[in-house]
Parts: structure tokens; sequence; C-alpha cells
């Protein structure tokens, strides 16, 4: 009797096979986010790759079946001029999207070229940024993993030293804040320098941190803005 109950039981499932686990791992792993890119991913890439490689060694096999060697000669030449001219500037373009500036690219950027380089710059340092234009004017908000809050806006280098300040302090400075104010450190950023009168006006308790063109320089370069000590 107990031979035949057991005779009578459903069949144990079939163990999943080596491509089911392997996609069950693999699913596991995109949903941690710790998987790497697939196909779709890699192959618009590659096949990008592919037509760069072998886009100019067809037009240099062309002008030689076309015109010679002496076509040949000069497709090669002026494909290693361009290359000479272009490797430096995509780096430099790659460089500048990662929030990094040399003195000489940050002298000829306008408030919005710099209000662009500041954003990324934030980024680069872990800041999440919103823009927030203010009557026009570039502005940026922006919040660190520390919960910290910057409210960045931008002094024009012409408003600078020897620019009539009304009473009761500078124009292109804030009123210092209270103590609603505390938890959103404000930073004013220059190219130029600024002057006695808005550097002390600036250390007032509330008041704005200031970013002058030397310090914005060693910013630009790689160092934090806690590094500089402008948000002590």
């Amino acid at each position: 009797m107990t031979e035949q109950r057991q005779d009578n039981r459903p069949p144990s499932p079939a163990p999943p096979s080596r491509r089911s686990q392997r996609r069950q791992t693999v699913a596991e792993l995109r949903s941690q986010g710790r998987a790497g890119p697939g196909l779709r991913d890699i192959l618009p890439a590659f096949l990008g790759m592919v037509l760069v490689t072998a886009g100019p060694v067809v037009g240099l096999a062309w002008l030689y079946r076309a015109y010679g060697v002496g076509a040949l000669l000069l497709g090669a030449l002026l494909l290693a001029a361009a290359t000479l001219i272009g490797v430096p500037w995509r780096r430099a373009v790659v460089r500048r999207r990662g929030g990094r500036y040399t003195p000489a690219e940050l002298a000829v950027l306008d408030d919005h070229g710099l209000a662009v380089a500041a954003e990324r710059i934030l980024r680069r340092d872990g800041w999440h940024v919103l823009p927030m234009p203010d009557d026009g004017r570039p502005r940026l908000y922006a919040r660190d993993r520390r919960d910290r809050r910057l409210d960045v806006s931008f002094r024009p280098v012409d408003g600078g030293p020897g620019t009539a300040e009304p009473p009761g302090g500078p124009a292109t400075l804030r009123e210092p804040g209270g103590p609603a104010d505390d938890r959103v450190i404000r930073v004013v950023i220059s190219m130029g320098a600024y002057s006695p009168a808005e550097i002390e006006w600036a250390s007032r308790p509330g008041g704005d941190h200031l970013v002058d063109g030397r310090q914005l320089q060693q910013w630009a370069s790689g160092t934090s803005l806690d590094a500089l000590g402008l948000l002590n």
C-alpha cells in the first residue's frame, strides 16, 4: 500500500538547464546594476570604431587605384595632419566635459559659458546641479551627498573694483541671510578680483562665499571647493 502511494506522487521537476541558470544570473546582476554592457550596448560603438578605422584605409586604397602613388602619399599626409590636430582637440573637449579647464580656456568664457563650466566642475566633484536662471542671469543650485546646498551666482568682470556701489553694500553681492538661510551656502564666482568693500561685505555672518579668478583657476584644474577652504 505504501509503495502504491509513493508511485502515485507527481514526478519531481527537472533541474534547470545551464542556459536558464545563466539567464537568471544575468537578470539578477542587471537588476543590481552589476552586469556589464550587453551586445546591444557595445554594438553601435564597435561599428563606429570599425568605420573610423576602415574608412581611411578604404579611402587611401581608392586614391591609389584611381590616381596612383602621388595621390596616396598626399592622402596619407592629409590624414596624418588631421590626426595631429583632431586628437588633441578631442581630448580637450572630453577634458572640459569632465569639468577641467585651463586658465586660457576660462579667460575666453562669457557669463553663460562660465556657468556651464561651473556646472561641469560641480558635477565632477559629486554635486547634483540644477540650472535656475534668474532674470536672464545664470544661476545654479547644487546639492551633494552630505546634503549641503549651494546657491551659485556669477559676478561680471566689468562690475569689478571702481564700479559705483550704493549705500548698504556692493551691488554685486546679496544681503547676508538670517537663520533661515543657514542650510544654503551662497557662492559668487568671478573671473576677476573683488574690491575690499565686497570682501568685507561678504565676511559678515551669513554672507556670500567669494570665488575670485585665481581660486577659479585652481578649482577648474581639479582642486575641490573644500580643499580651497571656500565651504568652511
